[in-house]
């Protein structure tokens, strides 16, 4: 019982103790009003109400996205082509009444994946048959590497299921008393202190639960607040236990697809929301939240539509659903997307960088979040990558129209970098505001939520900036013009992510900054400036500085 006490004394705790914010929307300030921001608002101050922008449609590839939220439903891509709701594909693109996107995690019959493993316990599931009884001095050279692999994610599975059982047990003991002190006063508004000091249940834990949760009530916390603290711990701790390390838990029943066919592209159902969009929905509203509306928060983008891709679960997504979401993406009309997920294996890394391709042919930018393992990225273990299975003549080749993102915190100095990001001076690009970003999520709410996830799309909403403005811009020409003008940190001594020392910010990325929409902006201006003369006065007046 001690443990037990103690960890509710620390959940207590840790939930109580206060932290410094940001204001709202930080990631649209600039750097003169003292944050690590892009410059949104001083940019949109400064655009001649005259010039209207093309309209972008920016993809994101995620868990969900809740469509009919009160600052989204607005900017939400719509295929025109198709009749909502008749159960016919009107428009002949292979997928039916895909009216917002598409969802490649689910079945025709409605039903959807909401959780799923780790790519290293569904590889270690496809290894155990084969390998448990084995004697490995005679396995050939090829079936020795094999089972390497599978003593490898044996362990980092079987370890990692272990590591989240204990809390796993714990918070579902304490769900359940949430649960029951819910039900003893489901018929008002809300517990008080007096009700949890009064509360009575022949379950012992479940009413030292309820006292401890009055202490804190007493020193200014709400039951609401504390109780969905709890759950939202068990629902994660249940997540990693029961799912994504479990190599035995099947989510492909939930779609009807044939799996082992990897070119398979025609399977799912439209509904883009699914069972939890809190992700999706957060990402989407950092690039295109309708702005200046009176309501919630802005994008980044004034001019986009969203178009929402469900292929993310509650664990790691699969290959074949990521690169079928890029095809849908760019043969439907997209020119950036978005990709806030990624996995530490890619058995089938042959058909993403196929998809890869084809957005590179078809001229569209991808934006991808370096993860938040607080750790040094290479080509080996974090997925998808930009570099290609297959070399080419001269070694490594990359895909061109390619950013990856790292996190920046809201406060300059040395905490500049956020201490979860995962950063690598060949592999991430640049980095972006990352934390405490205040966004939308599902039911008309609004949430801070932090990540290299949030990152990414605050790149893909100024890549969408620049491709509204500027047309004739190229993906790759996007890119190099984002990593052209950061705002500038190289020589910045910062925290190392996951580290207790100091290194230059140079360190951390390719350009050594974080992302400027205003500069950005400033060089699209010169960029097509020489490009195209006759139309240099205009675009010289979308970036003209503001009189003093």
């Amino acid at each position: 019982m001690k443990w037990f006490l103690s960890l509710l004394l620390l959940l207590s705790i840790t939930f109580l103790s206060a932290q410094d914010t940001p204001p709202k929307g930080w990631q649209h300030l600039s750097p003169a009003e003292g944050f690590p921001g892009i410059g949104t608002e001083q940019l949109y101050k400064r655009l001649p109400k005259n010039i209207v922008p093309d309209t972008v449609i920016v993809a994101v590839i995620d868990g969900g996205v809740d469509y009919m939220h009160e600052d989204l439903t607005n900017v939400m891509w719509r295929n025109q082509g198709e009749i909502p709701g008749n159960k016919i594909d009107d428009d002949g693109n292979g997928y039916v009444d895909d009216v917002y996107g598409w969802n490649f995690i689910g079945k025709a019959n409605g039903e959807n994946v909401h959780y799923d493993n780790l790519e290293v316990a569904r590889l270690y599931a496809q290894l155990r048959d084969k390998f448990k009884d084995v004697d490995p001095s005679e396995l050939s050279k090829k079936e020795k590497a094999e089972y390497d692999l599978f003593l490898k994610t044996k362990e980092e599975t079987e370890t990692g299921r272990e590591k989240f059982k204990q809390n796993y047990e714990l918070y579902t003991v304490l769900n359940e008393g949430i649960e029951a002190i819910d039900k003893a006063f489901a018929e008002q508004d809300s517990v008080t202190l007096d009700d949890l000091t009064s509360f009575s249940n022949p379950d012992q834990r479940f009413v030292r639960l309820a006292q401890i949760i009055a202490q804190q009530m007493a020193g200014g916390a709400t039951y609401a607040a504390v109780a969905d603290e709890i759950k939202t711990f068990y629902e994660y701790y249940k997540e990693r236990y029961a799912y994504n390390f479990n190599p035995d838990y099947n989510s492909r029943q939930y779609v009807d697809d044939n799996y082992a066919d990897k070119t398979e592209r025609f399977y799912g159902n439209p509904d883009v929301k699914g069972p939890d969009a809190s992700h999706g929905t957060h990402v989407a509203g950092i690039i295109g939240a309708q702005r200046d509306n009176g309501i919630g928060m802005n994008g980044v983008a004034s001019v986009v539509k969203i178009m929402a891709l469900r292929a993310v679960p509650g664990g790691d997504e699969r290959d074949k659903d990521v690169a079928n979401a890029i095809y849908y993406a760019v043969d439907n009309g997209a020119t950036v997307i978005n990709m806030s997920f990624g996995k530490g294996y890619s058995p089938y890394k042959e058909i993403v960088d196929k998809a890869v391709k084809y957005a590179a042919k078809k001229d569209v930018l991808l934006v991808h979040a370096a993860g938040n393992d607080g750790s040094k990225i290479d080509d080996a273990n974090n997925y998808p990558t930009d570099k290609y299975e297959k070399k080419g003549l001269f070694g490594k080749k990359f895909a061109p129209n390619w950013i990856e993102v790292g996190a920046a915190n809201w406060e300059e100095g040395d905490k500049l970098a956020a201490t979860f990001s995962n950063y690598s001076s060949e592999y991430v690009d640049l980095f972006a505001p990352g934390t405490a970003i205040y966004s939308t999520t599902p039911e008309n709410q609004y949430k801070n939520q932090q990540g290299t996830s949030m990152a990414a799309p605050v790149v893909a909403g100024v890549a969408a900036v620049l491709r509204a403005y500027f047309p004739d811009l190229t993906a790759v020409q996007v890119k190099e013009i984002l990593e052209e003008t950061t705002t500038e940190r190289s020589d910045q001594d910062v925290l190392l992510p996951g580290g207790e020392y100091k290194v230059k910010f140079s360190e951390l990325s390719k350009s050594g900054g974080i992302v400027n929409l205003e500069k950005a902006f400033e060089k699209a201006v010169q960029t097509m400036g020489k490009k195209k003369k006759a139309g240099k006065r205009q675009l010289t007046k979308l970036a003209a500085k503001p009189k003093a």
